[in-house]
């Protein structure tokens, strides 16, 4: 068994990317019950009690386990969360948007596993020193929150972080099938972390909109929207070529659909087990 499996407790190395959008118990659920690691996404929820709530819905509909995503720098009371998680039995989670030494000595002090999202190499070193057990390595492909600088792809930045880390790494963008799987564990990954291909699963509490935008979305069908002192990975539509874009928040309007680079792959709507059992097939 691959130290990543053991960190997580699920059979197959398939984590549930944490969009905020899908924070659904059904979809969580399913993607435990099909051997991959469902996670709640937890960054805009702030109420404790509400979070506990949420794990016992879950925990209603599997018996397998399931993990939580702390986006660090949203959330203030993310040292409280991880208090309920730890009390209701989640023994694992991600953390992402934020410095992770600022949560993982109280991930450690409880007797937890964490896994930190990083954006570059450098980003990976800095969250395997700070006392992560894995880095989730997140490439340019990668749909949602990005940064506004120059970024590497998963070819260049999973090798890369491989060669530089003993910690297990997960690669995270511009993975919707077992090609895409195959590919990451042969650069060195030993799981993948899918956003974009559970988002248009038949579980999937997303908009129909959302889903038939990724359906549609071809070669070059996404870009980078910058929003200050970070950009999202959407897909282009007629308002953002005409440069009519206002909204305040991505990924949650019928005009703003975000998702990766892996969207020009998905061409249908498809359960998440089948999803799960074609990648590792």
């Amino acid at each position: 068994m691959s130290q990543l499996l053991e960190i997580l407790g699920s059979r197959y190395p398939i984590l549930q990317g944490p969009i905020r959008d899908l924070n659904d118990p059904d979809m969580v659920a399913a993607v435990s019950e099909a051997g991959g690691f469902g996670i709640l996404a937890l960054g805009a929820v702030h109420n404790p009690e509400k979070v506990r709530g949420m794990i016992k819905e879950v925990k209603a509909r599997t018996n397998k386990p399931f993990g939580a995503n702390l986006m660090i720098a949203m959330n203030p009371n993310n040292e409280a969360i991880l208090e309920v998680l730890f009390q209701e039995g989640i023994r694992t989670v991600t953390t992402s948007a934020g410095s992770p030494k600022k949560i993982y000595p109280k991930i450690q002090e409880l007797g937890m596993k964490g896994l930190h999202v990083a954006l570059s190499a450098p980003l990976a070193v800095k969250a395997a020193d700070a006392g992560a057990d894995g880095v989730i390595v997140s490439g340019l492909e990668s749909g949602g929150l990005r940064t506004t600088g120059p970024e590497s792809t998963n070819m260049v930045l999973v090798p890369l972080v491989c060669d530089m880390l003993n910690v297990p790494v997960v690669a995270a963008g511009g993975i919707a099938d077992r090609r895409g799987f195959r590919a990451a564990l042969a650069l060195g990954a030993q799981g993948v972390q899918i956003g974009t291909a559970f988002l248009a699963s038949e579980e999937s509490p997303a908009h129909r909109g959302w889903k038939d935008a990724i359906l549609a979305c071809g070669d070059g069908g996404t870009t980078l929207l910058p929003r200050g002192p970070v950009a999202y990975r959407m897909i282009i539509n007629r308002e953002l070529k005409d440069g009519d874009n206002n909204e305040e928040e991505p990924g949650k309007t019928d005009r703003n659909w975000g998702a990766g680079q892996v969207s020009a792959l998905i061409r249908k709507i498809r359960p998440i087990r089948e999803i799960i059992e074609e990648m590792v097939s």
